[in-house]
């Protein structure tokens, strides 16, 4: 009778085991998405704290531009160009022309916000419904947008005496 109460205990174990380690993981999951970087309503992002300071600029100014549902690509866009350290955080001033870094925080915030709607919009008037060409577009400029449409032509020509690969963009 005790070799067959040690038999069962015996081969119930490793399932209890094995949901107490289940549960304990997901309690403790939990509790470290508690004192995360992560904003309330943007997850699976890791976005710096020197970012999402910057959070209510970006909605307030996508909103404007009628991109709301981008904020979380538009605090993606500035930890890549700038982690959110730079004045220049979106490094949106050579989009208007400007040297880099020639724009304060907030015009940046503006400015790099009014170029992804225009790029999303451009990428829409191309049929292009693939939301990274327009995040590739904001580094790689406008032209990208008509690069992947197949209305512009890039040429690639290395150099064969000093290996620097140079595109052209023929207007």
């Amino acid at each position: 009778m005790k070799l067959k109460h040690i038999a069962i205990i015996g081969s119930l174990f490793p399932i209890l085991f094995s949901l107490v380690l289940f549960f304990g993981v997901l309690i403790s999951a939990d509790s470290d998405d508690e004192n995360s970087n992560f904003s309330s309503g943007i997850t699976g992002m890791n976005l710096s704290a020197e970012v999402l300071k910057h959070q209510p600029m970006v909605e307030k100014y996508a909103r404007e531009n009628g991109i709301s549902e981008y904020v979380n690509v538009l605090l993606a866009i500035i930890q890549v160009e700038s982690g959110g350290t730079a004045e220049d955080v979106m490094q949106s001033s050579e989009s208007l022309g400007l040297p880099p870094n020639s724009l304060d925080t907030e015009s940046s915030i503006k400015q790099g916000c009014k170029y992804f709607a225009s790029l999303l919009s451009s990428c829409k008037n191309q049929g292009i419904d693939d939301l990274n060409v327009a995040i590739q577009s904001y580094n790689y400029g406008g032209g990208y947008v008509g690069y992947v449409a197949g209305k512009v032509n890039i040429t690639v020509r290395q150099s064969r005496q000093s290996g620097v690969a140079r595109a052209t963009c023929p207007d």
